[in-house]
Parts: structure tokens; sequence; C-alpha cells
């Protein structure tokens, strides 16, 4: 069995070194304590697996240990440990949220089999949980690494270096922005490759599990900046070996200065940082990752190939995206669900008309349609400056000087 923790709580020194001896034998590390502060002082310093609990630790009852030993580490397996077993406090042992009652005098195998059930319990747990969050994340695994944006061909040229070395990964970027199949994209092209890639909600995780997993494979922590004060002391006092992929939606330095987040937690993940773009600022990428989402859409709702009506492209080519890839991708998913029709129209995708274009603003030219270069040159040019807050801003957007900006201004009578 692979190597696991246990914390024994008894105030009978025999007892302590009868139950190490049997859980070293399966492969436990194991600690010994006799009194309950001093197994929460424990579960303070490190991560256990699984807790064997006596039902009394001399004239204080072991069952009222149970939910402060739960609240230090919420997934952590108790065991009851009694010679006074009988069946009210075996229930009482369950409602406080033990999962398992062991009665004295018992023999080695029926140590083995209750801590191995329970170890068995939990991984079943963290896998339901894991697959919960896979729902949840559905799609992330989806997003197109193809871009037209000068941008964000750079993050992806520092994504490929990163990918290379073992150093801490920090991926920057509003919510929704692909940061997630970022974080696989660099696992599955680095060297741990072959290792496993344990993703942790943060918002859902105490610190004190699946450290041991991700040895020599990849741990990914999902929203970092909502990691517990617990948690984030937990894992920075944490040794292991694996590589770490974190993002956040929010910025640690703020949260840092506020005191919400641990400096030297920020200092040990931000070794390498990529800032992932929003969407609205891939304004190229809108339009072939909406086809992208559209085809595969089709094939995962089993519909006929569907194609974005004129209207349609120019709502999405115009419309701002605060939730960014996510939020495209689900306008998409949703309109092949509801559309009627193997043409999908603005209302199918239920985001706002393009306005009609203002003297010296964009026009409705979009993508694809029937129109030369120029105009499609135009366009674009049209469009950054109406969004940019300046024309140096612009021009860089672009790509060109600002005296080459200047120049296609007046060419193409844009103000």
């Amino acid at each position: 069995m692979a190597s696991w923790s246990a914390l024994v709580v008894d105030d009978d020194a025999g007892i302590r070194q009868s139950l190490r001896l049997c859980l070293e034998a399966d492969g436990a590390r194991v600690l010994g304590v006799g009194t309950a502060p001093a197994a929460l002082e424990a579960l303070d310093r490190a991560r256990f697996d699984v807790v064997l609990l006596d039902l009394w630790l001399g004239k204080e009852s072991g069952l009222d240990a149970i939910p402060e030993l739960l609240h230090k580490q919420s997934d952590v397996a108790i065991i009851v440990v009694t010679a006074f077993a009988t069946f009210e406090s075996a229930v009482e042992a369950m409602k406080r949220g033990a999962c398992d009652y062991l009665p004295k005098p018992f023999t080695p195998d029926q140590v083995r089999a209750s801590t191995r059930r329970a170890l068995e319990s939990m991984r079943l747990r963290q896998r339901l949980a894991d697959a919960q969050h896979r729902l949840e994340q559905a799609g992330v695994d989806d997003e197109p690494f193809e871009t037209e944006n000068l941008a964000f061909r750079r993050l992806l040229e520092q994504a490929v270096r990163a990918a290379a070395s073992d150093a801490p990964i920090l991926l920057r970027g509003e919510s929704g922005t692909g940061k997630n199949a970022l974080a696989r994209w660099l696992w599955q092209h680095s060297q741990r490759k072959e290792g496993p890639f344990v993703s942790i909600p943060c918002a859902t995780w105490d610190g004190a599990s699946r450290l041991v997993e991700a040895e020599n494979g990849t741990l990914f922590l999902d929203e970092i900046a909502d990691l517990t004060p617990d948690a984030q002391a937990r894992l920075v006092s944490g040794h292991h070996d694996a590589r770490l992929i974190a993002t956040t939606s929010r910025n640690l330095e703020e949260e840092m200065r506020a005191g919400r987040f641990r400096e030297d937690l920020l200092f040990r993940i931000n070794v390498v940082t990529l800032a992932v773009p929003a969407l609205r600022d891939r304004p190229e990428d809108l339009l072939p990752l909406a086809r992208h989402y559209l085809a595969r859409a089709a094939t995962r709702q089993h519909r006929q190939v569907y194609e974005l009506s004129d209207s349609a492209l120019r709502a999405i080519a115009t419309y701002s995206w605060p939730g960014n890839l996510r939020e495209l991708r689900n306008a998409v998913e949703r309109s092949v669900i509801l559309s009627p029709g193997p043409r999908i129209e603005v209302d199918d995708l239920g985001i706002p008309a393009a306005p009609s274009p203002a003297a010296g603003q964009p026009s409705e030219v979009a993508l694809g349609a029937d129109v030369s270069l120029e105009e499609l040159e135009r366009e674009h040019i049209a469009r950054i400056i109406a969004r940019a807050p300046t024309l140096e801003a612009a021009a860089r957007t672009l790509g060109i000087d600002a005296s080459t900006l200047q120049r296609k201004r007046k060419r193409y009578g844009l103000t």
C-alpha cells in the first residue's frame, strides 16, 4: 500500500505503541499523542489521512474532539477506538463525523481492515469532488490555442518556455479566459507529463489533502486566492515533489496587503507569471473561436452543421464578452440547443445585436463577408481606435507605429 499518514490519539502509551506497529507495517507514517489538545496541535503542523481516536481520553470524551479535529482537516477519516463499545456510542460517533468504530480488544487484521476502508472512502470522496469540478469546468480542454492576436501569441511563446522548466507558474487573468485549459496544456508539455495532474478548486479545499497524490506530477490550484488561512499555512509548510501551477482572477498583491493572502505563499508561487488576456483584447480571434465552438457544440448535441448569420457574426464581433471564453462558448452551445434551424441568429445567442455605426465608427463588415481586404482593414482599425484609450495604445495593439496609424486614419477617413 502507498505511504499514508495516521494520528493515534490514546491516553494509554501501550495502545499507542501497538497501533503504531500495526499501522507502520501497513505503510503508514504514524504519530501518537495522548490528549485532544495535542491532537489538534498535530493537525496544525501536518496533514493526516486517518485519525484513530480513543473514546475516552482520561476523563474527557473523545467524541467531543471530533468536530474540532474535522474543523482543522475536514477530509480526515476518524476511527473511534473504545473498550466500551455500545450501539448508542457508535451512533453518536457517526453523527459527530467519525467514519468507523473499532472495539477493543482488536487484532492487527481488524485495525488494517478499518483503516483501509477509511482510506478507500476518503479517496472515493475525492474522486467524486474531482468529477464535480470537471463537470463545472466542462469545456476547458476544448480551447484552441491558435491565435491571430499578437499579445496572445507572445503569451503562448512564453508558455512553451515555462512548460519546459519545473518552476511554479501563476496564471493571472479574468474569470473565463481559459486559464484552466492553459494549465493542463502546460502540464501536457512539461517534463512531468507522465505524472498525475491533481486539480484542486481552492474554494472547497482546506489544504490538508491531495498533496501526496500529486507527487512526481503537477498540483493545480484553481483560484488560489480562495484558500483559507489554514490552507495557505499548510501549503507553505508542506514539502512535496510536485510542480505547482496556480490561477487567480484577483489581485494577489492587494489581497496580501489586506491580510487575506500570505506574503511567503505569494513569493513561492509567483516565480513565472503568465497574464492571460481578456477575450475583448483578442478581437481577431472572436469569429474563429465562435466557429470552433459552433462545430464542437453541433457534434456534442448531435445536430447538423450549423452556421452563423451575418447579424450574429456582427453581434459576436461587437459584443464586449465580460464572461470571456466561457461566455462565448456557453452562448454558442445554447444557440445550437435552442435554434430551430441550421442558421444561428442573434436571438439564439442571447447577446445584444450590433449597433448601427455612427459616422467614422466601425461599419457592419464581418470576417468572412464578401468584402475587400481594404474594407476589412478599415473596419479593424476603426474598432481598435474606438476601444483604445489613446492613439498610441491603438498603434501598439495594431502592431504599427503611431505615424503609420495616422496615415491610415487619414486614408480611411477615421476621426
